[in-house]
């Protein structure tokens, strides 16, 4: 004991003195960045190269005697008691528990942990069903019936326990126990596939029998149950099919009408009375089915019994009379049309639709009433989109006149009554402000197939006369033309370039005819006066058609004046372009000279065009040209004329005039512009001073080479 103190007290002294002799935290003074960093990545990937966080797996223990077996189970109790004994509520640890006890066959330590967790939480289902199935795994039925009895009493309401219980007591052949549960669950209403299972459950041991035994079935009873605890047509339905496939047809019949008088008319659904018909059907009551589809159409709204109709039409279809269920069907769909044209007379699509129904289902007195009851609705306003629509019923009301009537009251007036119809149309239109070119066409080709052409000529002409329209003139042009009256097309083309003398195609077309007729001169005429008009609509295309003209007459000297004449309105690049192709095309010995010299011509001319891009183009397509037929000297004079292509900036205003900043764009410079030699001057200037710089840098990098050349 005496030399125990010094010791100790040396051991404070050292430690005192070690706490003296810390030193202090040096003051960091170059708080600048090291030049490698280590990111907290790169240090994660380095632990995982080197494995430092791994640990060893523990050494494997052999048990070699019951002493170190009984050690083994202490020491794994007490490490389960003590996650317990932290955290209580974790099931998973009381379950972890229980199956290794269960592991060592210690059923009865794995029940008493079951239950300890059951005080705990009782209401915890994955508990309840490891409890039960440890015990059904170990064939104790006996300690399962009563867990399950315990779970079913304590949470009535998980359906599993209910499932798991029946299934157990039907695999071991109880089949009234079985039976006996079912029916403490139905008590309680479960949800409807619950039903079904004992339904099936039943079914499965033949308890399906008649409802005139002395034992009512208990399948029916189950079912009649099911329909008041979960009253869905679907299940009504189930009940009445399971009766009609058991050969119960007058049971069915009664489920189905228990079905119809428990709904009522607030609550009526289609499915339940298409089931309830196709029930009937089957049964030969034809008359029943029909009385209850009508029943049920007359009290259901329309856009809810779509499928009710559909499987009337086909019933009727199979058993009916053709004439009735047409009748049935027309009806049906003529009250909604006739509901929508009410509502609102001037929709001329519903007018359409109830039109076309009564085409495909009526005779031809109905279908003429009901046209006379659509045009009767005049728009009210005189505006021609207000009328597009409405123009189709006069159109379809002419065309069926002429062939569906035709077809079904036969051929004796229905060409007047057509021909009365397209006059009435005619007749209503107001002219003076508008018209409608298809309608007088379609009464032209009308007359045209009753082989009376003077007629159709006379609409015709009698439309050109009150409302003269290019489609009117071209339509009865086309007449004529296929008629082989060609003196008449010339008339009809003076007539419609006097009503629209801008109108190129109609020139083109006009000069094509007389081409074809072989009037060479006449077709030249028409050309000058069509280029001779003030006002044109595509101009560039009739000169372009009367230049082809004279090329296809080998007429060369006349093209090449239609060119000047051209060049003397407009500079465009594409005519110069174009008259030179022609020179190079035209002429066997002088085409080259010829060419060049247009683009000669051409060059000079554009000098002054703003349109630097179009002289681009132009001197391009010189290029090309002396590429493919010039000389050395060509070429290179036209390479000296190609501009510099060089980046400008400018400064771009927004609409309300600020700055809205810089605009880089690409400008050509030209090296015949006079104008532009001192920026060509500039632009060579400091071309060169860029080279001498690079020369200069590369000098300064390599000063050896300097010396050597200095020495040399």
């Amino acid at each position: 004991r005496g030399g125990a103190c010094p010791h100790s007290g040396g051991k404070m002294a050292s430690t005192a003195a070690g706490k003296q002799r810390i030193p202090k935290v040096a003051k960091v003074k170059n708080k600048a960045p090291a030049e490698v960093q280590i990111t907290a990545e790169q240090l994660l990937r380095e632990a995982k190269e080197r494995e430092l966080e791994l640990l060893p797996p523990p050494p494997q223990q052999k048990i070699t005697d019951v002493e170190e077996l009984n050690d083994y189970k202490l020491r794994k109790r007490k490490t389960f008691e003590d996650n317990i004994r932290k955290n209580r509520t974790v099931i998973s640890n009381w379950i972890k528990y229980a199956q290794w006890e269960e592991s060592l066959k210690e059923i009865q330590r794995a029940r008493s942990i079951y239950e300890r967790a059951l005080d705990v939480d009782y209401r915890n289902v994955t508990l309840w069903l490891k409890y039960a199935e440890m015990e059904m795994k170990n064939r104790q039925v006996n300690h399962a019936r009563n867990i399950w009895d315990r779970a079913i009493t304590t949470l009535p309401r998980v359906n599993q326990f209910w499932y798991k219980y029946t299934y157990m007591e039907e695999m071991l052949g109880n089949v009234a126990g079985s039976r006996q549960v079912f029916e403490r669950w139905m008590e309680w209403q479960p949800e409807e596939q619950a039903w079904h299972s004992y339904i099936n459950f039943e079914l499965r041991y033949k308890e399906e029998q008649s409802w005139g035994c002395a034992t009512q079935p208990a399948v029916s009873l189950t079912r009649a149950v099911l329909v008041l605890v979960h009253p869905e047509v679907k299940n009504w339905i189930k009940y009445a099919r399971f009766e009609e496939k058991h050969s119960y047809f007058a049971h069915a019949r009664k489920v189905y009408e228990r079905a119809v008088e428990f709904f009522g008319e607030e609550h009526m659904d289609e499915h339940l009375y298409v089931a309830f018909a196709k029930f009937e059907e089957n049964q030969k009551e034809f008359e029943r089915v029909r009385v209850i589809y009508k029943y049920a159409l007359d009290r259901i709204p329309k856009q809810d019994a779509q499928n009710l109709f559909k499987n009337y039409t086909i019933f009727e279809k199979k058993f009916g009379d053709r004439r009735g269920i047409e009748d049935i069907i027309v009806s049906k769909r003529r009250f909604q049309y006739e509901e929508e044209v009410k509502a609102n007379p001037h929709n001329y699509d519903a007018w359409f639709d109830y039109l076309r129904l009564v085409e495909s289902d009526t005779d031809a007195e109905t279908v003429r009433e009901v046209y006379e009851r659509a045009i009767a609705n005049v728009p009210p306003i005189q505006e021609k989109r207000h009328w597009k629509r409405y123009i189709y019923l006069w159109i379809n009301y002419a065309l069926y006149e002429e062939l569906e009537a035709k077809a079904s009251a036969g051929s004796s007036g229905d060409a007047e009554r057509t021909r009365q119809v397209y006059q009435a149309c005619l007749e209503l239109l107001p002219h003076k402000k508008f018209t409608f070119a298809k309608m007088w066409l379609l009464y032209a080709q009308f007359e045209i197939r009753q082989k009376n052409l003077p007629l159709a000529r006379r609409a015709l002409g009698t439309s050109i006369g009150k409302c003269p329209k290019n489609k009117l003139f071209k339509g009865y042009i086309e007449l004529e033309l296929q008629l082989r009256e060609f003196d008449r097309c010339r008339k009809l083309y003076e007539k419609f370039l006097e009503f629209a003398p801008e109108n190129c195609t109609s020139w083109i077309k006009f000069a094509e005819l007389e081409t074809i007729l072989g009037d060479i001169d006449r077709a030249r005429a028409i050309y000058e006066l069509a280029i001779g008009q003030p006002r044109l609509d595509m101009p560039e295309v009739l000169w372009k058609s009367y230049i082809d003209f004279e090329i296809e007459q080998e007429e060369y000297e006349k093209t090449r004046n239609l060119y000047r004449r051209l060049l003397q309105r407009t500079q465009h690049v594409k005519v110069w372009i174009s008259l030179a192709q022609f020179e190079l095309s035209a002429g066997r010995e002088e085409r080259l000279p010829r060419c060049r010299q247009v683009y000669e011509e051409a060059n000079k001319a554009m000098r002054s065009c703003e349109e630097k891009e179009e002289r681009v183009m132009l001197l391009e397509s010189w290029r090309s040209f002396e590429e493919e037929f010039g000389t050395d000297a060509t070429k290179e004079r036209i390479d000296k004329l190609m501009p510099e292509k060089i980046k400008k900036r400018r400064k771009l205003q927004a609409e309300d005039g600020s700055d809205a900043g810089w605009e880089e764009y690409y400008d050509y410079i030209f090296p015949e512009d006079t104008a532009n030699q001192p920026n060509l001057k500039l632009l060579a200037m400091a071309k060169l001073w860029k080279k001498q710089q690079q020369e200069s840098e590369a000098a300064a990098t390599d000063p050896d080479k300097d010396i050597d050349e200095s020495q040399t």
